[in-house]
């Protein structure tokens, strides 16, 4: 049974994705045009490269977090990139707000030593566990991720 589930829009990699396409299919249409001088095989590289690009930043265009009896799962995208956390292993649990030099994806900070899950803005939720690792999962809801956290951990 799910317990809380949200998924949170990366607008502006939505944005990205789309000027990159863009581009790119202005790149290959160009290429096209002038096929005499260019073979297939620069039409295959630029295609391939597209869709390299175009998987990637969809991969990271929604961020979903949800919440079950026994665990705290985020999935970025279609799946692609998908970390859980054991509920059981929850230690403590707050909102907070992320440094605008932190940025947005997936990514370990140094200073202070956390891992960092965000998509867009700067709300967030700290969850710290028990072997005190601490990880930061952004959200446009931060105070309904914290409390649905803590009713699933019975804090």
């Amino acid at each position: 049974m799910t317990l809380y589930k949200h998924t949170q829009i990366g607008y502006l990699m939505l944005v990205v994705t789309l000027v990159v396409l863009v581009l790119f299919a202005w790149v290959y249409i160009t290429a096209s045009a002038e096929s005499a001088s260019v073979d297939s095989g620069s039409n295959f590289a630029i295609t391939a490269i597209m869709a390299l690009i175009l998987f990637i930043l969809a991969s990271f265009a929604t961020l979903t977090v949800s919440i079950n009896e026994n665990y705290l799962r985020i999935k970025f995208g279609y799946g692609i990139f998908t970390r859980i956390f054991p509920l059981k292993e929850i230690a403590s649990v707050q909102a907070v707000k992320n440094r605008w030099y932190y940025g947005w994806g997936v990514k370990v900070w140094f200073w202070p030593y956390m891992w960092i899950y965000d998509i867009s803005g700067f709300d967030a939720v700290e969850i710290i566990m028990k072997n005190r690792k601490i990880y930061r999962i952004g959200t446009d809801e931060p105070e309904k991720l914290e409390t649905a956290i803590k009713q699933a951990v019975n804090f």
